[in-house]
């Protein structure tokens, strides 16, 4: 118990650190505090000062935080000055889209790395390893944005592009890790016993690799949210990645602020829980 409110106590400190310095990010960028509105000739100067006058609040960057998570704590999420929406509309109209990308993403990355790496190594087939290996390679060395625009091009699904970005660094992480566990003396024993290949994968290999696994599946969620960003404003899917351009693009600060703290609590989320589930699984190891 001590030890999980340590963990939650650590977790709220970055989740307030992670919003600051999203703010503060935000408010330091070039051209900050300048709105497109003001060069319109056809303003009137009060128009221009009632302008001006609305965006004083968020010039000191203590008070905006402070007066932020004032209103948090009552449930208010802020309101879009760029998009003219509360922020909290906004997030439950974009955050279910980026859910299905991302789960898409996965499914699909987790499948094929997975799948690909396991027979790879279990048949000891050196043409599933080369072949596969050369594909993450690729895949690896292509950035996200680029698959998109491909995607784009040949009128493709956008949200096979996550599934892609995440399909090389399960290949890579796991058959690594696989082809260690195979090696083990156990795993050599039961080999040596006549065992079938798929009893020695479930019944051998697979209680040594799961921790890893587990530890592995954190991080996949992180890559897959932070590959949606770029997949979603080019492929213009209408989730989190595309709100979060459009924010940056207007530096619309309270919006901006909202989702550097999901991203940073779906990151430690993610990585807590893989965390979590993997320490029994090594303290039965051990």
């Amino acid at each position: 118990m001590r030890k999980l409110v340590k963990h939650a106590g650590r977790m709220v400190i970055v989740l307030l650190l992670g919003g600051f310095l999203g703010a503060t990010l935000v408010r330091i960028a070039p051209g900050y505090g300048v709105d497109e509105e003001e060069l319109d000739s056809r303003l009137s100067q009060e128009s221009l000062q009632a302008l001006r006058q609305s965006q004083v609040h968020d010039r000191n960057l203590a008070s905006f935080y402070l007066r932020y998570w004032a209103q948090l704590l009552h449930g208010n999420f802020g309101f879009s000055v760029a998009l003219h929406e509360p922020v909290r509309q906004l997030l439950a109209e974009r955050f279910p889209e980026t859910l299905k990308s991302i789960g898409m993403g996965l499914a699909i990355g987790w499948m094929f790395g997975l799948g690909l790496a396991t027979t790879a190594v279990m048949a000891r087939s050196s043409v599933i390893d080369v072949g596969a290996s050369l594909l993450a390679t690729i895949l690896l060395c292509i950035p996200a944005a680029v698959l998109a625009l491909l995607f784009v091009i040949a009128q493709a699904p956008g949200r096979l592009v996550i599934g892609l970005v995440v399909f090389p660094k399960i290949f890579h992480y796991a058959r690594n890790l696989l082809v260690r566990s195979v090696a083990l003396p156990h795993v050599l024993t039961a080999r040596a016993k006549g065992l079938g290949g798929l009893r020695v994968f479930v019944w051998h290999v697979l209680p040594v690799a799961a921790p890893q696994l587990f530890a592995l599946a954190g991080v996949s969620v992180c890559i897959a949210f932070a590959a949606a960003i770029p997949v979603e404003v080019l492929c213009d899917l209408p989730g989190i990645g595309q709100l979060a351009w459009k924010a940056a693009l207007s530096r619309d600060l309270e919006l901006l602020v909202n989702l550097t703290m999901i991203v940073t609590l779906i990151t430690l989320l993610a990585n807590s829980a893989a965390e979590l589930v993997a320490q029994p699984m090594r303290a039965g190891e051990v």
